[in-house]
């Protein structure tokens, strides 16, 4: 069978930042107006009124905004006072960025692999790797999709394990009736201008219902400052500050976000149809989920092939993540055990395009050259 006629569209974007940013131009402008001319950068009503909402639109008391998100991995595990020889657990398959800031505070990254369907953490995986030396546990919630957070949650308190969700690709996902961010101790969210709640830059977030652990983080963040006081400093902290343009923008944006994440559902399930019992293998959702698709993950026999048909036809990709965490120069000494799932996954999975403006055509575009790029390929193929 030759390859199938192309339909007729423009060369497909991996992200398009531009379209998005379109509808919310005045709101922009206007904020931008307004933040100049008070000269307030820092601080203020701005970041406090973000910090609100998005505290309100997780479920959760408290939002302390900050630098971004690693910034926010790090600030959660010196809250929770971890030091030198604690373990923490952490999926294999994650951005370097969630084992950095294990690493950061002194502390052991401990490697788990993930679940074959949906390339998540899993509770059996955690319970298997808890010791007494295990402090604990960090539940990524990658590509925009939740593990089953009621089990982690389950392992994490029997154990008397710290929970701690980074949920840097998942704004406004789900567990069944729960938001990512209002699960465990606290949780890491970033604001790179790529995510689902993107800044005009770096930004970042943590969400807690503890707000001792709040007042602790903020006081970190903010150089180490009691609060409510300029010169006195409690702590030894360091400068990671949500600045009011980044908050402002955040909060314009904010108010969308559920219907991008809708929209990008929606491409999801066409992704899925077409996609279904082919030689491109889809990510899994567990049905107790809502998934707000940060990346849309294939995973495909003879990458390198399909990689180029993707070039060849004009369309935008993105490998999440070709090396695993566990296998980089720096993490390599603290990787006790094979992770086989993540190794497998690294070499076949592409991020292809996935934004909340993206056409049926656009992905009926993507899927017809992915399905040129594999058909005949017997591996990879599920039964």
């Amino acid at each position: 069978m030759g390859p199938r006629a192309m339909t007729s569209v423009a060369d497909v974007p991996f992200l398009d930042l531009a379209a998005q940013h379109a509808e919310v131009a005045v709101e922009l402008d206007e904020a931008w107006a307004k933040i100049t001319a008070a000269n307030s950068f820092i601080g203020g009503s701005y970041v406090a009124d973000f910090e609100a909402q998005f505290a309100d639109f997780c479920g959760v008391k408290e939002c302390v905004g900050v630098a971004n998100g690693t910034d926010a991995l790090e600030l959660i595990l010196r809250g929770l006072d971890l030091r030198e020889g604690d373990e923490v657990i952490v999926p294999a398959n994650t951005f370097v960025a969630t084992v950095e800031a294990i690493v950061a505070v002194g502390s052991t990254p401990v490697f788990v692999d993930v679940d074959d369907d949906t390339l998540l953490v899993a509770a059996a995986n955690i319970e298997a790797a808890i010791t007494e030396r295990t402090a604990a546990a960090i539940a990524v919630h990658l590509y925009g999709q939740m593990p089953d957070m009621d089990a982690i949650s389950e392992v994490t308190r029997r154990a008397g394990v710290a929970l701690v969700e980074d949920a840097a690709q998942a704004h406004g996902a789900r567990w069944l009736d729960k938001r990512a961010g209002s699960f465990g101790a606290a949780a890491a969210f970033s604001f790179y201008p790529g995510k689902n709640l993107g800044a005009f830059g770096d930004a970042g977030a943590i969400t807690t219902n503890d707000t001792a652990l709040s007042e602790r983080l903020r006081s970190l963040a903010d150089h180490g400052r009691r609060i409510g006081t300029r010169h006195e400093h409690d702590l030894s902290g360091r400068n990671s500050r949500l600045d009011a343009l980044q908050a402002a923008v955040l909060s314009i944006k904010l108010r969308r976000l559920d219907d991008w994440n809708a929209s990008r559902r929606s491409a999801a399930d066409l992704y899925r149809k077409l996609l279904d019992a082919t030689n491109c293998r889809v990510l899994q959702s567990d049905p107790r989920s809502t998934p707000v698709h940060h990346l849309e993950i294939v995973r495909v026999p003879q990458r390198d092939e399909v990689l180029s048909a993707l070039d060849a036809h004009g369309i935008g990709w993105g490998l999440h993540y070709p090396i695993p965490s566990h296998q980089q120069t720096p993490f390599k000494q603290f990787a006790r055990t094979p992770q086989p799932v993540t190794e497998t996954a690294a070499g076949e999975i592409v991020s292809v395009p996935m934004f909340p403006t993206i056409t049926p055509h656009e992905v009926e575009r993507v899927c017809e050259v992915l399905l040129d790029a594999t058909q005949g390929s017997a591996s990879g193929t599920r039964s």
